[in-house]
């Protein structure tokens, strides 16, 4: 046996980054909930308002779409998705682990 079979480094795990499924629907809730914050500011009118008993609905809900994107942005930053870098390999999981 050689020592150099056994010195063989094992490949790092990184984490999914922007292929994370959190990160997606943070981005889309945030873009959603930017564009309602923006109607709410500007265009609502007091048509709109009335219709909700005098509360700017766009604006309210906008906010919260916004902290629920940052809810879901910080989650994905404390805890990241670890992904194997050998696991994608057709046939691992046949194969016992180390091999």
């Amino acid at each position: 046996m050689s020592s150099s079979s056994s010195n063989r480094a094992t490949p790092a795990k990184q984490a999914a980054g922007a292929f994370d499924v959190r990160n997606v629907i943070a981005a889309l809730i945030g873009f959603y909930g930017v564009v309602l914050v923006l109607m709410g500011l500007f265009s609502t009118s007091a048509d709109d308002r009335a219709k909700t008993g005098d509360l700017n609905a766009n604006l309210w809900v906008g906010i919260a779409m916004l902290v629920f994107a940052a809810v879901f942005a910080l989650w994905s930053r404390l805890r990241p998705v670890v992904v194997d870098p050998g696991a994608d390999v057709a046939g691992d999981e046949d194969r016992p682990p180390g091999h």
